[in-house]
C-alpha cells in the first residue's frame, strides 16, 4: 500500500500549528512537545511532512541558540540535553554501548568522536556538530 500525500491535509495540519522559525526557548519547546507526540506514533505522509518540518526548525534553532551559549563544549551540551530531555546514564549506555566510555565523555576525559555525535544527535534529534570542539 503507497501512502499518498494530501496537501488539503498537510494545510490543515499548518493551519492548526502555524509553524514558523523558532526564536525562543519556550517556542521550542512548543515545538519539542509536537514533535514528541508525533514521534510514538504512526504517521500519516502529511503528519510525517509535519513531522520532519518541524524538526528541521528546532534543529536550526538549537544550533545556533545553543552553539553561542555553550561555546561549543561538547560535555556541558550533552549534560544539558540529558537534563532537559529527561533521559539518563543508562539511556546514553545504550546509544553509545558502554557505561566507562559515557563516564569518561561526561568527566571530559574522553573527547566525542565524529561518529559518537552522530549517535548523540540522532538520538536527541539535534546536529551532531553541537557535540563536536
Amino acid at each position: 500500500m503507497t501512502l499518498t500525500f494530501n496537501p488539503e491535509k498537510y494545510k490543515e495540519l499548518l493551519t492548526a500549528y502555524l509553524p514558523k522559525i523558532i526564536k525562543t526557548e519556550a517556542e521550542n519547546e512548543q515545538a519539542l512537545v509536537i514533535v514528541e507526540d508525533l514521534m510514538h506514533r504512526k504517521r500519516s505522509a502529511e503528519e510525517d511532512e509535519f513531522y520532519q518540518l518541524l524538526i528541521t526548525l528546532i534543529e536550526k534553532f538549537e544550533q545556533e541558540y545553543y552553539q553561542i551559549n555553550q561555546q561549543n563544549n561538547p560535555q556541558s551540551m550533552l549534560l544539558f540535553l540529558l537534563d532537559e530531555s529527561g533521559k539518563n546514564k543508562v539511556d546514553l549506555q545504550a546509544v553509545l554501548g558502554s557505561e566507562s566510555l559515557v563516564d569518561n565523555i561526561l568527566n571530559g576525559k574522553e573527547k566525542i568522536t565524529l561518529e559518537l555525535a552522530q549517535k548523540l544527535g540522532d538520538f536527541f534529534h539535534v546536529e551532531a556538530g553541537l557535540f563536536r570542539e
